[in-house]
């Protein structure tokens, strides 16, 4: 089953549902949603009415739907359209389509949700498809909900797709109906229907097997999260409707001490338009729980904003604790009771701790990804040099894993009427990699304006990286990782247990020429080679290829010249750029890249360098999972 296409010439506000007639016309409902954290709330809204509307308009699919497929389809509009609008940012159109049963087949409902920036793909550590969320709670769930689901990809469009079944539609009895729908949503089968305006629920079903399912399917969910409000966003719809009624999560400040005031990180309801209203009151009294009562329950007041008319009901609250530091609580209720049963409580209880491991995680994380990027930031240039008669456009784009990467790139001027540029990858990641570039990038500047020439830096770039001085430097690295916990690869470790030091380098020097354009004079070092691109869309590589840096110590680097005529452009390029994947193809498989570069005759510097860029992100569905880095030079 595949994506509905959208009628682009009917685009509806939020609220407006298109209806089919009963007669065998589809049952299609659009809106378009701005891309603020409000949309999520809408498109939730907007399903409602339009299933509401169908099943108003007497449609055959719509009444034989049963709450099932609303709670599935509220929770992935709402999960694809928080998508949408954390990685694209633009204005989000929701399409929903309801097919009728077609022979065996039985009814399902179709969401599409289209975001307009494609080049930002959803995405999920864990999926092996294409790529989902490491924001919202992702596809995993909607992958868990859904009977088939996908990613469509058209020229300024992004669609994600997905297609829930009614099962309904089997002719079941209805006990047998409701166990299967219990089963699929986690719940405990069995039991007697709960008093309207409470979940459902059977309380002695979640001390079995309903109970283990449910932590089950929650510690999947949670692990995936790589942001602590994520964590909260996944673990409150986990708790509503299913073991309370409505629930409430604070978490701590990182910095924490005792005059940090926990932080409301959301409230859900099983209606929510009580969510909305019991918010402003739990922000006034935050919820913070003393040390000494431990990790179990705590029973507490039932907040008045909580009342329904006349209602009460119970409360119960839970530290977040991971390593043993408060992370921040949980508040559960459940309306027209008065006491939460003990083996919900431990349930909760259990819950609680997997959503403290969850926070820890992704606090560790977040620490990490923050270190990354500012010492991704102290390894690279902040300016590069302005060459007289030349032009350059410089593209790079690390890694989205939360790691310092291996690229870096360099231009700058040197003695002599020269301007040298380089393009290095250091093999591997992280702290090894980050030792390597923070001595590499100075040692190149040192060497060229000492005046060496350009095979004669690599040479003696190449001593230096195969120097016992690197040890001390390369130890401090793998000190840094161990303290912080990091697992150290084994690809590219030696023997002896040290790590490599394998450097790939593209650097060349430019000499401006009197009659008008330059003389170029470059090295390859195991380094995708350098393309020459003429006015006439000629491409033609600049350079041959020598071994990496770091690997013998017996070799001699050789460069080539030549020189760059007004118009004449020149191609620099990382491995994230020619090792693009798409299943088992490369980009630069069949000379993928020089025939990109051919296709650039006539465009600026900036140009080429986008259209190359764009052309690498639309080869695969999946964003790219390496550092991505290009250097264009132009001759005015």
């Amino acid at each position: 089953m595949g994506p509905i296409p959208l009628q682009r010439d009917v685009v509806h506000r939020p609220g407006t549902v298109v209806a089919g007639q009963g007669d065998g016309t589809p049952a299609v409902a659009r809106t378009s949603l701005p891309g603020i954290p409000q949309a999520s709330s809408a498109a939730r809204r907007f399903v409602r009415a339009a299933l509401a509307d169908w099943t108003g308009h007497g449609l055959p699919s719509a009444g034989e739907f049963g709450e099932r497929l609303t709670d599935d389809a509220l929770t992935v509009a709402s999960e694809l359209v928080t998508n949408a609008v954390v990685h694209a940012g633009t204005t989000v159109e929701l399409l929903l389509r309801l097919e009728d049963s077609a022979g065996p087949e039985p009814a399902a409902l179709v969401l599409e949700i289209t975001d307009h920036h494609p080049a930002r793909s959803v995405r999920d550590s864990r999926a092996e498809r294409p790529d989902p969320a490491e924001y919202g709670r992702g596809l995993q769930l909607v992958a868990t909900l859904a009977e088939s689901w996908g990613i469509t990809y058209r020229t300024g469009l992004k669609t994600v797709w997905a297609r829930l079944p009614g099962d309904d539609r089997y002719g079941l009895p209805d006990a047998t109906r409701a166990e299967a729908s219990a089963r699929r949503r986690g719940l405990p089968a069995g039991g007697t229907p709960a008093p309207a305006g409470s979940a459902e629920r059977d309380d002695a079903g979640w001390a079995g097997g309903g109970g283990l399912s449910f932590l089950a399917e929650a510690s999947g969910l949670l692990a995936g999260q790589l942001d602590e409000d994520l964590v909260a966003s996944t673990a409150g719809p986990l708790l509503v409707p299913r073991l309370a009624d409505w629930c409430a999560i604070w978490l701590e400040s990182e910095a924490g001490g005792p005059a940090a005031v926990p932080r409301l990180a959301g409230v859900w309801h099983r209606d929510e338009e009580r969510a909305e209203l019991l918010r402003p009151a739990l922000e006034k009294e935050p919820l913070r729980l003393p040390g000494s009562v431990g990790t179990g329950p705590v029973p507490l007041p039932w907040p008045e904003a909580a009342e329904r008319g006349k209602g009460s009901g119970a409360a119960l609250a839970h530290r977040i604790v991971s390593g043993g530091r408060t992370l921040g609580a949980v508040l559960v209720g459940r309306e027209g009771a008065d006491h939460i049963p003990d083996e919900v409580a431990a349930l909760l209880a259990d819950f609680v701790r997997r959503v403290g491991l969850a926070v820890g995680a992704a606090r560790a994380y977040t620490r990490q990804a923050t270190i990354s990027r500012i010492l991704q930031r102290g390894l690279l240039p902040t300016k590069v040099a302005d060459i007289p008669g030349v032009t350059s456009a410089l593209v790079y784009e690390p890694g989205d894993d939360g790691v310092v990467g291996g690229d870096f790139y360099d231009l700058f001027p040197c003695p002599g009427g020269r301007w040298c540029f380089v393009l290095g990858d250091v093999q591997g990641s992280g702290p090894e990699a980050a030792v390597v570039t923070g001595l590499a990038r100075p040692w190149l500047r040192l060497l060229s304006r000492e005046g060496f020439r350009v095979g004669e830096v690599l040479d003696r770039l190449n001593r230096l990286l195969l120097d016992d001085a690197m040890e001390a430097a390369e130890a401090a690295a793998l000190m840094v990782a161990a303290a912080g916990g990091q697992q150290i690869q084994g690809d590219g470790q030696n023997q002896d247990g040290s790590q490599s030091r394998f450097l790939s380098l593209l650097y060349g020097d430019l000499v401006p020429l009197p009659g008008g354009g330059v003389r170029c004079t470059v090295a390859s070092a195991g380094h995708p080679l350098p393309l020459l691109l003429r006015p006439d869309g000629t491409v033609r590589p600049a350079a041959e290829p020598q071994v990496l840096l770091g690997v013998v110590d017996d070799v001699a680097y050789e460069s080539q010249s030549f020189e760059l005529a007004p118009g004449d452009s020149l191609l620099c390029v990382t491995d994230g750029v020619t090792e693009r994947r798409s299943g088992r193809l490369m980009f630069d498989d069949g000379d993928g890249l020089a025939r990109a570069l051919a296709d650039c005759a006539g465009l600026p510097a900036a140009g080429i360098a986008d259209r190359i860029k764009r052309a690498v992100h639309a080869f695969a569905e999946r964003p790219p999972d390496d550092d991505l880095a290009m250097l264009v030079l132009q001759v005015d």
